[in-house]
């Protein structure tokens, strides 16, 4: 049952970018500096490598705040929206911050991303809780 738990929450995490990234497209496309294509669109927006990619890393990043919440003992919503919210913020963010300062990134880059990271790691301590 755990791995359907896991499915659900990266499925959830997933849908939540491709979302997060529709709405913020434009501010996310001119922070990144990703190549665009004579539309205006991201020019490898039809390679499934990034979005196979994304996938299997919502999935894995499900499997371990799994496991972790398994030996934490975190088995409510109330503590695994906190937890994964925590994580988000306290552990993923943080790495973010670190790349992107050293890359010169632009400070709109980090919130965008390390907003995705954050909120995306709360809907999946939610969603591992649920059920």
């Amino acid at each position: 049952m755990e791995f359907v738990n896991v499915a659900a929450a990266g499925v959830a995490v997933f849908v939540f970018g491709a979302v997060w990234y529709t709405v913020l497209a434009e501010k996310w496309m001119a922070a990144s500096g990703v190549p665009l294509d004579e539309t205006g669109a991201p020019a490898n927006r039809s390679d499934p490598v990034p979005y196979i990619t994304s996938f299997l890393s919502a999935i894995l990043v499900a499997g371990m705040m799994r496991h972790v919440f398994e030996l934490s003992g975190i088995d409510t919503m109330g503590k695994g929206l906190m937890s994964g919210f925590g994580i988000g913020i306290f552990l993923v963010s943080p790495w973010i911050a670190t790349f992107y300062g050293f890359g010169a990134r632009p400070k709109s880059l980090l919130l965008i991303d390390a907003g995705y990271a954050t909120f995306g790691c709360t809907l999946i301590g939610l969603v591992l809780t649920a059920f």
